[in-house]
Parts: structure tokens; C-alpha cells; sequence
């Protein structure tokens, strides 16, 4: 759950909640915060097939977005 004093905001929207989970989970193992926002979710009737946002403090939106666009990861020296 967020700190009261963190400003969380958007940073996209996943087509569906299978699609948001794995993005959070990309971003949570580079050490950034995220989570779908509450309220995006169905979790009595399984996954939702709905977009859902996800959400990130407003100090890491940029690295955030560097992330997901495939920029933060690590390389591991080979040059596509």
C-alpha cells in the first residue's frame, strides 16, 4: 500500500490485469514501486480482462517509463 506522503500517479494502462501483473512485477524487480491501481481489479471473479492502470510514485514516473520501453535494462554486452 502507498506511504500517505507518496504521490502516486499513472504511467499506463495495461490492455488487461495478466498484462498490468507482469509489468509490475518487470518493475519491481528493477527496485521501482508499482502497483494496479485498486480499483482496476476484479479479483472475486479471477482476472480482469479490462484495462488496468498501473501506478508508480511520482519520483520514479521517468525511470518507470525508461523501464517498460525496454531502456533500464541491464546489458549484457551484445548489440542487437
Amino acid at each position: 500500500m502507498p506511504k500517505k506522503e507518496e504521490r502516486w500517479v499513472h504511467l499506463t494502462t495495461a490492455p488487461d490485469q495478466l498484462t498490468g501483473e507482469m509489468w509490475v512485477e518487470l518493475l519491481q524487480r528493477r527496485g521501482i514501486p508499482a502497483m494496479i491501481r485498486p480499483q482496476d481489479t476484479a479479483s472475486f471473479l479471477g482476472t480482469s480482462a479490462l484495462g488496468c492502470r498501473i501506478i508508480v510514485p511520482k519520483e520514479r514516473l521517468e525511470e518507470a517509463r525508461w523501464a517498460l520501453e525496454g531502456r533500464g535494462e541491464e546489458s549484457d554486452g551484445e548489440e542487437a
